[in-house]
């Protein structure tokens, strides 16, 4: 038995010297790569023990339940595949939060940080202000 998991990759494909290749016994799923060289191993054998794998030369079709994506992840129809990004998006709102009330705690009990924020945020402010009155007046100046 193989140590073998998860798709086969679509890099296997490109590999013009294979002659002979035995995934049998494996815990493989997701389509067979087609390619090149992978079309010329044609016998299903060296696949088999491998229930998780479809597509030629198999006689099992992986439009049914499965499909791949760009990166060669396995989606299934059940939505297993996104799992990983419901921790991802359910971290970002708790990171939000702790972040903003840190910045927000830090300029509620430090005058002298609080002052310089808000001087900053207005010079900014009058930064952009200026820079827009001046575009203003030269496209006047363009147009009459």
């Amino acid at each position: 038995m193989n140590e073998l998991f998860g798709a086969i990759p679509e890099s296997l494909s490109a590999l013009n010297w294979l002659n002979f290749l035995n995934l049998s016994h494996s815990k493989l799923s997701g389509p067979i790569p087609s390619g090149n060289q992978i079309q010329t191993l044609t016998d299903p054998s060296i696949y088999e023990g491998n229930s998780g794998l479809c597509g030629e030369p198999l006689p099992n079709d992986c439009l049914e339940h499965k499909l791949p994506t760009k990166n060669g992840h396995i989606h299934d129809d059940i939505g297993h595949g996104e799992s990983h990004w419901s921790w991802f998006y359910a971290g970002i709102g708790p990171d939000y939060a702790v972040g903003l009330l840190g910045v927000l705690g830090i300029l509620q009990f430090k005058k002298s940080w609080r002052y310089a924020y808000f001087r900053f945020l207005e010079n900014a402010y009058d930064k952009i202000c200026v820079m827009i009155a001046l575009k203003a007046n030269q496209l006047r100046r363009n147009f009459h």
